[in-house]
């Protein structure tokens, strides 16, 4: 499992870094936040047909992992990749704070394109959260999960994926030829975590435990409320 978190990090950093921005992890961390919840109104306001299951099924959810612009690069060998947040729902139903992860998968045949997706997966119980909160490594090996992909995009697939624990939609612009990427890997971004709390804060006391907080948060939970018909954790 070390290894292959290992090569999420090496994936990740190999995409991001042509285009990061010179700024402090807080800053980063403060516009991840702030791109998910773009990401968020724009799957809710989208009149695109297959959104209209994601509006369905998200008010059913009880997590989502959001990963603004989720790329894509491929020639010979192929890589994904980005950053994201983890957001869940308490027993109550409201929305609680960010966590940040990274999301990374490599795979080695014929392919050649690019593509940047705007990506939501949708965690359909609490054990599927808890499942992502207390583990990281291969989705479906590493983290007990099994994972479904719906609608446009990075995976395109059909509804009969709907059984899943995890729901994958995506908004995707680009083109990318090629078989479908494999070892998706999910690791925490302690780094994030850190500079958006305190140090030290772990995904646990963040979406779990719901000791951490940070009100530049808000208007993020706000969109996944508005989206639900829910509220947000004060």
């Amino acid at each position: 499992m070390r290894a292959t978190v290992r090569m999420a990090a090496v994936l990740v950093a190999v995409l991001v870094s042509a285009c990061a921005a010179v700024n402090t992890p807080s800053q980063r961390a403060e516009a991840l936040v702030d791109s998910a919840r773009l990401t968020v109104l724009g799957f809710e306001r989208s009149h695109d047909s297959q959104m209209d299951l994601f509006r369905a099924q998200l008010k059913k959810a009880q997590g989502v992992l959001i990963f603004p612009s989720l790329l894509k690069a491929g020639l010979m060998v192929g890589v994904e990749g980005g950053n994201g947040v983890l957001v869940a729902r308490g027993p109550d139903g409201t929305w609680g704070y960010p966590a940040f992860y990274t999301l990374g998968a490599g795979s080695i045949g014929w392919q050649i394109g690019g593509q940047s997706a705007d990506t939501i997966m949708l965690l359909r119980s609490p054990g599927a959260v808890r499942a992502v909160v207390e583990n990281q490594g291969k989705l479906g090996a590493d983290i007990g999960v099994t994972v479904g992909a719906v609608g446009a995009g990075a995976e395109a697939a059909t509804t009969t994926n709907l059984g899943a624990d995890v729901l994958v939609f995506s908004r995707a612009i680009g083109f990318y030829g090629g078989a479908s990427l494999e070892g998706a890997v999910i690791a925490r971004r302690n780094d994030l975590n850190g500079a958006f709390y305190a140090p030290g804060t772990t995904p646990r006391q963040i979406v779990l435990d719901r000791s951490a907080r940070n009100p530049r948060a808000d208007d993020l939970r706000r969109a996944l409320a508005a989206g639900t018909g829910g509220s947000i954790a004060k």
